[in-house]
């Protein structure tokens, strides 16, 4: 967290209903064989048997930590045909991680544990640091992310992948000049925005960690509130929130940070 911030505190009572929803959504998400599971059914769908071989566990325990990771909704489960066998092609139960899951899961646990949540009388901020840290090494590769506050993109979640990422609003004037898998590309919804051809900001990498930089921009950048100089570069800690330009036309990103790349 940014020392800094001035943010508001949210405070969340041991006894909130809320609470009590993380909890449970902690404890699915603690377990190391449903993350290896998330992780083996990234690129393709999988039926129980498959999975079970692959986490090394009975077939009955895979049928639970499937259930319980349908009931948080990261996966989903459809008819498909099996391997086929000497009595012939069987139609199987096959799970895949749903669009986006994984994304929405990296939202739900950033907005708890990055939004000055303090939950009183209760060890679930450990936890939940806890869990985060072990998703992102176990299933996201350790790597930052920017979740979308506010607008026609609210929930988005862009992976920060590169050691320069463009962020701007999308311009279909001149589609080669940016890339949708390497840049924050907003909705053309966000028009106080700066267009990503001529950015509105980057984020970049190096040795002493990430940094945003405001790249002269009309609407101005906020960090914590703070606005940053246009053509600056300022520091970014785990839990960040930066603001593109002023109001609804504006956007709000809430900054993730793995441990290992602060």
């Amino acid at each position: 967290m940014n020392p800094a911030d001035k943010s508001p505190t949210i405070i969340v009572h041991e006894d909130s209903d809320s609470l009590e929803e993380l909890s449970e959504y902690l404890d699915v998400l603690s377990s190391s064989a449903r993350l290896r599971i998330l992780k083996f059914l990234e690129k393709k769908p999988r039926d129980a048997r498959a999975i079970s071989k692959e986490i090394e566990t009975s077939y009955e325990n895979t049928k639970k930590h499937l259930d319980k990771l349908l009931s948080v909704g990261v996966i989903k489960k459809e008819a498909g045909l099996g391997a086929p066998t000497s009595k012939g092609i069987h139609p199987v139960w096959e799970y895949s991680v749903v669009p986006g899951g994984l994304e929405a899961i990296i939202r739900n646990l950033g907005l708890f544990s990055n939004t000055r949540v303090q939950i009183v009388g209760s060890e679930i901020s450990r936890r939940l640091e806890e869990v985060k840290n072990t998703l992102s090494k176990e299933v996201l590769g350790n790597t930052p992310s920017a979740i979308v506050l506010g607008g026609p993109d609210d929930g988005k979640v862009f992976m920060l992948k590169h050691e320069q990422v463009r962020i701007g609003r999308i311009d279909p004037e001149n589609p080669v000049a940016f890339s949708s898998e390497n840049d924050v590309v907003l909705s053309d919804g966000y028009t106080a925005v700066t267009r990503v051809s001529k950015p509105h900001g980057r984020f970049l990498h190096n040795k002493d960690g990430w940094q945003i930089e405001d790249c002269g921009s009309t609407g101005g950048t906020k960090l914590n509130n703070k606005h940053i100089e246009k053509n600056s570069r300022v520091a970014l800690h785990d839990g960040d929130l930066i603001e593109f330009s002023k109001g609804v036309s504006g956007v709000k990103l809430l900054i993730i940070i793995p441990q290992s790349n602060q």
